[in-house]
């Protein structure tokens, strides 16, 4: 089947090159993304290396040769041809085995490894289903290449991980769409507004701009204010209402041309900032700063969080009972390291270095008696050196 000349999309062009270089790396000869009807939900992998859907069993192999070979339904071909990504598209009608092996036997030396993707770990790693999983260990039953599977989690979270430059620009850009709506928030969120009317508020700017939610949008944007809201992945109220004294609380997610943002902002409900408010805010962001300090090629994520979690119990408040920080891209939690403590929870992703390109949240706050949760997060790519703040930091508190 001849391939067309139509012009590639640019993400995943940029991601198949990085892909290649990775398997190398990884010491793979090959990686398979392994998938069926992906309508209904699919390997989070999948937009990085595919911009279409795809309904029947797909093998999409990128070979340490530097091949890239997508065995796919007929009907799935003629997309991924037009995509001008593949170097080379395998259509079958009957059954995926053949072309399978045969792809796998051209670019799997002996006893060479197939990376596919699972991780105990990291849940943007994990996207090969179980039943898929039954399927391609039956496949290769028999062959030489029986036994040659393991996890391609070295692969898939440096892919998500290390951002393009046109990664970063789209990112960028989410978060400048964020900005805008924080603002038009300060400008709607009232007193005796409840935190639901916020909520129901920023839905209909999403809407009307065509945004997508960095998760589930029954939690996008999660608005708190005062010291009966719910805390942490929470649901607005509808009998909640801004109220004097109050901080004031929104995490906004905001998905803009498939790359997300994921900033929290505060305001104080009154005429002038307190004391208290002003105390935990720059405790906040002392946390902030320092974990910023810290952030660089190689470290550890759960250095990172020592930091930041050795300056707020400093500054005299209880420790935050979550990572400082994780990755974003194509969702808010992206994958990949995590800045966080040493808990069971987070598995190795608090042991895995920290890489250049990679972007994350810096976040944390303090719970203020009377007042509320004064939460603040901001965003960071990793430089040579240090990161690089891609929001504007607040250290401000504005009033409502």
């Amino acid at each position: 089947m001849s391939l067309s000349k139509a012009p590639a999309a640019p993400i995943q062009t940029e991601k198949l090159a990085q892909a290649v270089r990775l398997v190398r790396e990884a010491g793979l000869d090959a990686w398979l993304t392994f998938v069926r009807e992906t309508g209904a939900g699919s390997d989070p992998v999948l937009p990085l290396v595919c911009d279409s859907g795809l309904t029947w069993q797909s093998a999409l192999i990128v070979a340490a040769s530097g091949e890239r070979i997508a065995v796919v339904g007929n009907y799935d071909a003629e997309p991924l041809q037009a995509s001008g990504v593949w170097t080379e598209v395998v259509p079958y009608v009957q059954s995926i085995r053949e072309p399978l092996l045969a792809a796998l036997e051209r670019t799997v030396r002996p006893e060479g490894k197939i990376g596919v993707n699972f991780s105990t770990s990291d849940d943007k790693a994990d996207g090969l289903t179980h039943g898929m999983r039954l399927l391609l260990d039956g496949y290769l039953a028999g062959t030489r290449l029986a036994g040659s599977i393991v996890s391609a989690e070295p692969v898939v979270t440096r892919l998500r991980g290390e951002k393009t430059r046109t990664e970063i620009e789209k990112i960028r850009g989410a978060i400048a769409q964020g900005d805008r709506i924080f603002s038009e928030i300060a400008g709607f969120a009232k007193v005796g507004r409840s935190e639901l009317e916020v909520f129901e508020f920023v839905h209909r700017l999403m809407a009307e701009r065509g945004l997508g939610f960095a998760w589930d949008p029954s939690g996008d944007p999660i608005v708190n204010s005062g010291p009966d809201s719910m805390i942490g992945h929470g649901k607005p109220s509808s009998r909640i209402q801004i109220s004097p004294g109050h901080v004031f609380h929104v995490d906004l997610g905001v998905v803009s041309e498939g790359y997300s943002s994921d900033v929290q902002r505060c305001w104080f409900v009154g005429d002038s900032v307190p004391n208290d408010v002003q105390e935990g805010l720059d405790a906040v962001n002392r946390a902030i700063t320092a974990a910023a300090e810290a952030l660089r090629p190689g470290v550890l994520g759960h250095e990172v969080d020592a930091v930041a979690r050795g300056s707020i119990v400093a500054s005299g408040y209880p420790e935050y009972l979550h990572a400082v920080g994780h990755q974003v891209g194509r969702l808010a939690h992206d994958g990949g390291a995590v800045l966080g403590p040493r808990w069971e929870r987070y598995g190795s992703t608090v042991t895995t270095p920290v890489r250049l390109g990679e972007v994350y949240t810096l976040e944390l706050g303090v719970t203020l008696p009377g007042r509320g949760y004064l939460g603040i997060e901001e965003m960071v790519v990793v430089k040579d050196s240090g990161c690089e703040f891609l929001t504007v930091r607040q250290q401000a508190m504005p009033v409502l």
